[in-house]
């Protein structure tokens, strides 16, 4: 699919691990952060028993079909035109939502590859919207007409994103492969605005565009959109061939830093994705100019996270396996394997619960004193080292907390020996556990008095 990003509707909160050798390298406690079950008492920012604690899925990203009329350069899923074996039927999309609804109300994103494609993607917005989910679309914007338009609101649909990646056919075009696209978007975003339709604009940002975003920002203003969402490219797909065009991190942050500076007094919500550490920034800009990041005084942008993958955000790909988010191509749960219960894998996929205990980040990412906020882009991460944990592979930023105060304040896991004394590491601390302080002063002894201990350099054989 094009990496189009989910459309918010104006009312919503808008978004390998290591083994053998390589693991056993890590500390004990940094070994056992990785799982999030490992410390039942331990106070972590995820569950600790398996159960759904405060992690409430408000977007779920679900790429009904992966068959796609474009052929986009960028494109995460690599999409082709054509039938996929094994998409779900429409009454296995109806029991996944009917599931979703059961325990929650989140945002449903229906995209693709071309959701339009699919003959019975009306039923599929239908059947949402009567169980009471706010159903969105992602569509290309090749179908999309006004008849069309008046079609998903009937369904229900609140709104939808349509990709615009230049300011001018020739670019738009060129990045999207396929002649004729930048009319025919334009001519989609007209449409759904004759309609009644909402829609938001969003921009894949690489080398190619970085300097257009200026001019697409004032053409999504010109064409009527609710919102303007650029997105950070994400190596994965048709975009591992695009790592060239990635913005490198110096750019990367000064486009973010743009988007801080241009978002206040603007006609429309500007939100960055894919893009985490911009919510780092927002909240350093705001401290330079002596105010804090609140509801009240920032609206989403002080509840909004830079990363929600695994946390509030989920993505169903086109045969039910089940991702944090469409870019990370990790699964964590099958749908059909555990009978179309979307609920319990949320709440008992391993990846999952490492998403939410933020102690098992590794690198900056897991010391930094803006990982509540921010979190690093995991799917960039896995991308570009293979660990899905490890430290945000764009952001400059240096945390000011070091790496020795970040493992002072980890948790101490719990005596796996109750009862006993725990047996001794090489080092003389416990196994699972810190050196239990005896209360006694050491003293110190002088190798030259009473009681000094025999210098080994000279003691000899013995």
């Amino acid at each position: 699919m094009p990496a189009r990003e989910p459309p918010l509707p104006s009312d919503s909160l808008s978004r390998p691990q290591m083994s053998g050798p390589e693991e056993r390298e890590l500390p004990i406690r940094e070994r056992r952060s990785r799982s999030p079950t490992a410390w039942k008492g331990a106070k972590m920012r995820g569950p600790s028993d398996g159960k759904n604690s405060g992690f409430t899925p408000r977007l779920i990203a679900w790429e009904v079909t992966r068959s796609c009329n474009l052929n986009c350069k960028h494109c995460r899923a690599a999409a082709r035109h054509g039938k996929y074996e094994g998409e779900f039927s429409t009454d296995e999309c109806f029991r996944v939502l009917e599931n979703a609804a059961a325990f929650c109300k989140p945002i449903i994103i229906l995209t693709g590859g071309e959701p339009m494609l699919r003959e019975d993607i009306w039923d599929i917005a239908r059947r949402g919207t009567e169980l009471g989910l706010r159903m969105v679309m992602a569509p290309c914007g090749q179908m999309v007409t006004e008849d069309a338009a008046r079609r998903m609101i009937d369904c229900g649909i609140q709104r939808i994103s349509l990709s615009i990646d230049g300011a001018t056919a020739e670019s738009h075009d060129a990045f999207r492969q396929v002649p004729g696209a930048f009319d025919s978007v334009i001519a989609a975003a007209r449409a759904a605005k004759a309609a009644g339709l909402e829609f938001q604009v969003n921009t894949t940002v690489t080398r190619h565009n970085a300097a257009e975003m200026e001019a697409i920002l004032n053409l999504a203003i010109e064409i009527g959109a609710a919102a303007y969402h650029p997105f950070l490219l994400v190596p994965t797909g048709r975009g591992k061939d695009l790592a060239d065009q990635e913005l490198p991190p110096e750019e990367y942050e000064r486009v973010l830093s743009w988007i801080y500076e241009r978002r206040e007094g603007l006609a429309i919500p500007l939100k960055p994705t894919c893009a985490p550490h911009y919510y780092r920034i927002l909240r350093q800009r705001e401290k330079e100019k002596g105010r804090k990041v609140t509801p009240q005084t920032h609206g989403l942008d002080a509840m909004s996270k830079g990363c929600m993958g695994g946390q509030s955000f989920a993505f169903i790909s086109h045969v039910g396996k089940v991702q944090i988010c469409g870019f990370l191509e990790r699964e964590c749960g099958d749908l059909r394997e555990a009978n179309y219960d979307f609920k319990k894998i949320w709440d008992e996929s391993p990846v999952f619960l490492e998403m939410r205990d933020l102690d098992g980040y590794r690198g900056r990412c897991g010391y930094c004193e803006y990982r509540s906020a921010c979190g690093g882009c995991r799917a960039r991460a896995y991308a570009m080292t293979g660990d899905y944990l490890a430290e945000e592979p764009f952001c400059i930023y240096q945390p000011k907390r070091s790496e020795n105060e970040r493992r002072r304040r980890l948790p101490v896991a719990p005596n796996p020996f109750p009862g006993e004394r725990p047996p001794r590491g090489r080092a003389g601390a416990p196994v699972g556990g810190r050196r239990p302080r005896s209360g006694r002063k050491r003293r110190s002894r002088s190798r030259a008095g009473k009681g000094a201990r025999p210098d080994r350099r000279t003691e000899g054989p013995r």
